[in-house]
């Protein structure tokens, strides 16, 4: 009861001061505006949801909808019987929010820093992140950000968790529209990666928290893949990821010789100027890749044409420890419940002692 007569509390105090813009204040998460819109937010997509059973049985549902909420249900027990993933109510109801992205957030680095500005909250404690409902506020947010002389970025995001910590079936989180928009395996990764959250959350350490995640996404998806008769499915699949992959390196790269450059001695004026090549550099190597290699794809034109320092950090968060966690995964015998229960020991230790342990596994 205690998280129930907390969101009511949080909803009450944001009740109080709903005016509270975005830009008010870029450094507090408690200001009650930005309490309200989170809290609001969230109540409004659970207001939305329905069973996906009774979606399913809904005449009126439409056949490709249909289709991806039965994949839905399947890969949501095959996550709690087969990769020992929390079975609760989570993901089990539907909510067409009626937009392309669950939240937006919002990430910010400095000029000469690869390290991202944190953020504390109610229930998630500290995250390189900021996250709303409303675009407009968290464009709002990133342009304060940048009048302070921060790197920004907001992106969408298909899924969020709250982590198990609210009660009963009624505050569970919901499958979205936003989960079922990609590839089938998309969706497995989404529900396999929120899922993973539930099981082992590191406070304030969001490159532990989404590495995690991201490992058990990744291998359980692969899993998933195996069990036969998706043999299209595993070469499309493995053709997205080689490219997912070559994006993910390319990228990494440019940030190890970034980050190297900011640590370096030499004087900030010749920062920027290594910056600025650097930036021109990947941009370069990217239109190659995209040119010779990916058939002229222009998915990934965007990222680039808005890359800097925040966008480079958030995406080292995903990233930096998932070989680590795979490794980890191999010492624990292949064993989901093994597995699990490791890294919710590490969650617990101090991030120093937490850090040491992964990077002996690299």
């Amino acid at each position: 009861m205690r998280a129930l007569r907390t969101l009511s509390l949080m909803l009450a105090v944001a009740l109080s001061a709903c005016a509270t813009t975005a830009a008010d204040d870029v450094d507090s998460a408690w200001r009650p505006g930005y309490l309200w819109q989170s809290v609001a937010g969230h109540l409004q997509m659970l207001a939305a949801a329905r069973p996906v059973d009774e979606v399913l049985a809904d005449p009126a549902t439409p056949d490709d909808l249909r289709q991806r909420l039965e994949l839905s249900r399947t890969l949501r027990d095959y996550a709690s019987r087969a990769l020992a993933l929390p079975d609760n109510a989570s993901y089990r109801r539907y909510a067409d929010l009626g937009r392309s992205a669950a939240v937006w957030n919002v990430v910010a680095a400095p000029e000469l820093s690869l390290k991202l500005k944190t953020w504390c909250f109610p229930v998630l404690g500290c995250v390189g992140y900021r996250g709303y409902f409303d675009k407009a506020e968290a464009e709002m947010l990133a342009s304060a950000l940048r009048a302070q002389g921060w790197e920004a970025n907001v992106y969408g995001v298909p899924a969020y968790s709250t982590l198990g910590k609210l009660p009963g079936s009624v505050f569970a989180d919901p499958l979205l529209n936003t989960f079922l928009r990609g590839a089938e395996v998309d969706l497995a990764r989404l529900v396999f990666h929120e899922l993973a959250h539930q099981v082992a959350y590191a406070d304030g350490d969001t490159t532990f928290n989404e590495s995690y995640a991201t490992a058990v996404e990744r291998i359980g998806s692969r899993q998933w893949l195996a069990q036969g008769g998706r043999e299209a499915l595993i070469a499309s699949t493995e053709a997205l990821d080689r490219r997912r992959a070559e994006f993910r390196a390319m990228t990494m790269r440019a940030r190890d010789r970034l980050e190297a450059l900011y640590r370096s001695d030499v004087p900030d004026e010749d920062k920027r100027r290594g910056k600025a090549l650097l930036m021109v550099e990947l941009r370069a190597e990217y239109a190659r890749w995209r040119d010779e290699s990916w058939g002229g794809d222009r998915a990934y034109d965007a990222w680039f044409d808005s890359v800097n320092n925040a966008r480079l950090g958030v995406l080292a968060a995903y990233n930096a420890q998932v070989p680590a966690f795979e490794r980890l995964f191999e010492q624990q015998g292949r064993d989901w419940p093994r597995f699990h229960a490791e890294v919710r020991r590490l969650a617990a230790l101090p991030k120093a002692e937490r850090d040491a342990a992964l990077a002996s596994l690299q």
